[in-house]
């Protein structure tokens, strides 16, 4: 695959994802208030998550592994587990679905995209974009799922 398509869907993709996420929010009056704070908590409370798991159980990316070079935009130097991108594109994905099917069948789509663009650019494993795959619409949805008291 084209070093240039790699570096999109690696460092790029997930940046047009969060942009569609503004622009649904400040277009769209539903996903105004309630919504819009769910769904920027969860992208927070991901980041950090992944943040502190890659603190406490640091580990080597493949590119350091095999010595070969990241085909990302910059040279990332934190642990490999989990992947914060794909975290982060699946708590987007899971919000924007959340919201509106068919836009989050898009959404999705591009979120599988950066993870594969990550594991293609030799930054992370299939399990590092797995699990944060999974912390990222666990989170989400866990903040969207209403408490009945």
């Amino acid at each position: 695959m084209n070093e240039q398509i790699i570096k999109f869907l690696a460092s790029i993709l997930i940046w047009f994802m969060f942009g569609g996420l503004i622009i649904l929010w400040i277009k769209d009056n539903e996903l105004k208030g309630k919504k819009a704070v769910r769904a920027f908590l969860a992208l927070f409370l991901v980041w950090g998550l992944t943040e502190l798991i890659k603190f406490i159980f640091p580990t080597i990316r493949p590119f350091e592994l095999y010595n070969t070079s990241a085909l990302t935009l910059t040279t990332p130097f934190d642990g490999a587990f989990p992947s914060a991108h794909s975290a982060l594109a699946f708590s987007i994905a899971t919000s924007v679905q959340k919201h509106n099917r068919i836009l989050g069948i898009i959404f999705f789509v591009a979120a599988l995209l950066v993870a594969a663009g990550r594991m293609l650019a030799n930054v992370h494993y299939l399990l590092d974009v797995a699990v944060g795959a999974i912390l990222g619409v666990a989170i989400t949805l866990a903040l969207t799922v209403k408490i009945k008291a």
